[in-house]
């Protein structure tokens, strides 16, 4: 049975860090694009980030660019998400999503992914 499950959330000052671990069970990570989305209370789910099978090619949104960093051990089955100068903004609900291809190229966007992970809780605050 396929299944993702996050981990590394919890409650951290602005401008500290966290890593947060994707840890895929059920299939080889090889083939699959993984992504990073987000909800925050009240809003919609938003995409923060995706990583391409090969890991040859990243994305993120504009709003995490430069702080956030998308990689992944494939021998490990785990994507990681490493989150730094996180701001009070950053707060949400952050899961992963996996879609089983080998294209080049990714983005971080809802519809194109298959499979979900439970969600692991990031608190911003002081």
């Amino acid at each position: 049975q396929l299944q993702l499950v996050e981990s590394g959330g919890g409650l951290v000052q602005p401008g500290g860090s966290l890593r947060l671990s994707c840890a895929v069970s059920g299939f080889t990570l090889d083939y699959y694009r993984i992504g990073w989305f987000r909800q925050a209370p009240g809003k919609e789910r938003e995409g923060v980030s995706c990583i391409s099978s090969s890991g040859g090619y990243t994305n993120y949104a504009d709003s995490v660019k430069g702080r956030f960093t998308i990689s992944r051990d494939n021998a490990k089955n785990t994507v990681y998400l490493q989150m730094t100068n996180l701001k009070p903004e950053d707060t949400a609900i952050y899961y992963c999503a996996a879609v089983a291809t080998v294209q080049a190229l990714c983005v971080p966007r809802i519809s194109r992914y298959d499979y979900w992970g439970q969600g692991t809780q990031v608190t911003v605050s002081s």
